[in-house]
């Protein structure tokens, strides 16, 4: 599912309207994360942001066209964020899974709200399953390679990411809540459960710094 090769909403023979081709983006993503992919029609989209259905076909083939898409802006949003947070450069290995936690604290990274729609989405469609797995995949082998580049074994790697992964994703499907500052209470012990050590002197503070408190 490749992005289509679109019209641009700058190209001199667009049509004058309100909605550019990222609104009309914007508004299916905020219909499938609020309401789900069976709502992600173009003629409500196209009320939705007080213009003509026909405006839609100017940056798109069709509705297939845009969901492709959205599954697109979930791939190179969400899947990227960890395997670029994964990729991090890290001294330790605790370190390392912090560079990931990242994800799970900054909605910049990672939209769990997007996530748990593509999941409910592909409880519908083979395909969207598809690809959601081959995602799966991808995080997990990145996040294994956070503990093979610090010499643990491949099995023993391998099983550590699943672990903290899925754990994750099931955090987000049973919609616990918790505040920042509960998180980062159990963040010393998580790290020690995924990692089998405790993080150094620094590390958990640093963490904080960069990725909570700049926040307040």
């Amino acid at each position: 599912m490749e992005p289509k090769d679109n019209k641009s909403s700058s190209s001199p023979s667009a049509p004058h309207t309100k909605a550019t081709r990222d609104d009309w983006i914007r508004i299916a993503l905020d219909t499938l994360i609020s309401d789900g992919v069976e709502k992600v029609r173009v003629l409500s989209l196209a009320q939705r942001l007080d213009v003509s259905r026909s405006s839609f076909y100017w940056y798109f083939n069709s509705r297939s066209d845009l969901l492709d898409t959205l599954l697109d802006v979930w791939r190179t949003s969400n899947t990227q964020a960890i395997v670029k947070q994964s990729r991090l450069p890290s001294e330790t290995v605790t370190e390392g899974i912090l560079n990931l936690f990242a994800c799970w604290v900054d909605p910049d990274l990672f939209n769990p709200r997007l996530d748990f729609a593509i999941r409910e989405w592909a409880r519908r469609s083979g395909t969207v399953r598809h690809v959601v797995d081959q995602a799966d995949n991808e995080r997990v082998e990145a996040i294994k390679e956070i503990f093979l580049r610090h010499e643990y074994e491949a099995t023993e790697a391998f099983i550590r990411a699943r672990v903290l992964y899925f754990m994750q994703i099931g955090y987000y499907a049973l919609d616990i809540r918790e505040t920042p500052e509960t998180r980062m209470h159990y963040t010393p012990a998580y790290l020690k459960s995924f990692t089998g050590i405790e993080a150094l002197p620094g590390e958990i503070p640093a963490f904080a710094k960069r990725y909570i408190q700049r926040r307040d």
